[in-house]
């Protein structure tokens, strides 16, 4: 414990947002750059080094914390680094992305605003990259075997890099045209520029993994024939299938999936496009689904220019303070205000669509709700609030359903589902099928990137089990994990 007062002689801070008038004018990250590090070694002290540490629990990774927090204290950032790396991959993804249940479970948060545990995490790890202590890590010697990863998601990723590492020869097959999955096209730019996949992407090909874009398993290659091809394969493939709304004028123009959206603004950032075939330019823009996704489509929509921007959310608003039912440690529920939502628009709860309404030419206009009610603990319409609001683009986030099984991936494999529609596994992650191993949300169904990773990591333990009968990778979880914070 560097500093034993840590806690009582600072206050919880967080990194600053530039000013939202200036930041929805571009597409850059939503904070203000090096704000964090002259803050960071006091907000680093206020860790209390707990005799336990529930943030490991609270952390699927089982992220060493309290360790890279000194560290951080010390402004030892190469200590902090190694400590960082060696249970996380990708720390600047998580250190961006992830809803830090770890802070949820810090022991601090009982009575006090939690450590900043995110914050010294990215911090650490783009002192890091600044300092040049990010190096390609390559294999003394090859194993001879090789393993084809389907899917370079954060899962995917992990997993290839362990395995290179562990000497294995490894590729990554990816069906869209850049690698990163979710994290180049379903993560918005002002949320984490896509800089930091790709010179992690740089370090992995310096490391031996070699990368296949433009290529869908199942489709243009498959998915036996590629077994036959590798000794081991891992199915990193997510979970895309987008859950729908089946309600009258749902094929009205102007109504997509939020992954159908999303990714055509990152493609206007990569040059793609000069501007988004989907765009919220002047329009009414409605979103449907409160999670993450909807707030990344709220914030897309402002930086396009939208005239309105109304999030709707069939349950009720979640209260600003810890339910009974949700105690310290775990992962509790409570009313988010994100950047996006920083920046504007409308959001309404306990809100059902009825049906949507449209123009002469099949354009949608109008969105019709009902307030909605926990009746005999069922959601019931309310009589009497029926209402429309103007609608002229509606984006759909309302999570995934599972892996997509059009394609022809789970049929060519033969692989079996579990009772939740999701590749099965045993606890190796391996599936039915011999040398077939499932991560990430494929096999877990759709869950926070923090989990990916960690599955990732631990279906390279098991593919390197399965290949050289024992393996010194570690294994951050078992596939049914899902300590407190889920």
């Amino acid at each position: 414990m560097a500093d034993p007062k840590g806690f009582l002689n600072h206050g919880r801070e967080v990194a600053r947002t530039r000013p939202v008038e200036e930041r929805v004018k571009d597409w850059n990250e939503v904070y203000v750059p090096g704000s964090l590090l002259p803050i960071i070694s006091k907000q680093a002290s206020r860790c209390m080094d707990c005799g336990i540490p529930f943030c490991h629990n609270g952390c699927p990774l089982g992220n060493l914390i309290p360790e890279w927090n000194d560290y951080a204290y010390r402004e030892d950032w190469s200590a902090a680094s190694e400590r960082l790396h060696a249970t996380n991959n990708f720390p600047e993804f998580t250190g961006r992305l992830c809803p830090a249940p770890c802070e949820s479970a810090c022991v601090l948060g009982i009575n006090q605003p939690p450590v900043t545990i995110k914050n010294v995490e990215v911090s650490i790890i783009d002192k890091a990259w600044d300092s040049g202590d990010v190096r390609p890590q390559i294999p003394e010697r090859l194993s001879g075997k090789t393993v084809a990863v389907i899917g370079s998601g954060p899962a995917g990723l992990a997993a290839a890099q362990q395995l290179t590492r562990a000497g294995h020869t490894v590729a990554v097959y990816e069906r869209a045209d850049r690698i990163g999955g979710l994290l180049r096209y379903g993560i918005p730019e002002f949320k984490m520029e896509k800089r930091h996949i790709n010179r992690r992407i740089e370090q992995m090909r310096a490391e031996g993994t070699k990368f296949r874009t433009g290529v869908e398993i199942g489709r243009d290659i498959d998915a036996a024939a590629l077994r036959r091809r590798y000794d081991a394969v891992v199915v990193a493939a997510g979970a895309t299938t987008a859950r729908d709304l089946p309600v009258p004028g749902r094929d009205l123009k102007g109504i997509h999936q939020a992954m159908e959206y999303l990714p055509l603004s990152n493609k206007v950032q990569e040059g793609d496009y000069v501007t988004s075939p989907i765009s919220a330019k002047g329009k009414h823009v409605v979103v449907i689904g409160g999670g993450d996704t909807g707030a990344d489509c709220v914030g897309t929509a402002h930086r396009q220019g939208a005239a309105s921007v109304t999030q709707l959310e069939i349950m009720p608003r979640p209260g600003e303070e810890r339910n009974a039912n949700q105690p310290w440690p775990t992962f509790p529920m409570l009313y988010k205000v994100t950047s996006a939502h920083e920046e504007g628009g409308e959001r309404i709860y306990s809100a059902s669509t009825t049906h949507f309404e449209g123009d002469e030419d099949g354009n949608v206009q109008w969105l019709h709700l009902t307030e909605v009610e926990f009746v005999e603990g069922r959601l019931t319409p309310k009589p009497g609030t029926e209402r429309r609001i103007p609608a002229q683009l509606v984006t759909l986030a309302m999570g995934f359903t599972g892996t997509d099984q059009d394609n022809g991936l789970v049929e060519q494999f033969g692989l079996e589902l579990d009772a939740r529609g999701n590749i099965a596994r045993d606890a190796d992650f391996q599936t039915n099928v011999p040398g077939v191993f499932v991560a990430g949300d494929a096999g877990r169904g759709q869950s926070l990137i923090v989990w990916a990773i960690a599955e990732g990591r631990s279906a390279a333990r098991g593919v390197d089990r399965f290949l050289n009968g024992a393996s010194d990778l570690p294994a951050p979880i078992r596939p049914t994990d899902r300590a407190l914070t889920v």
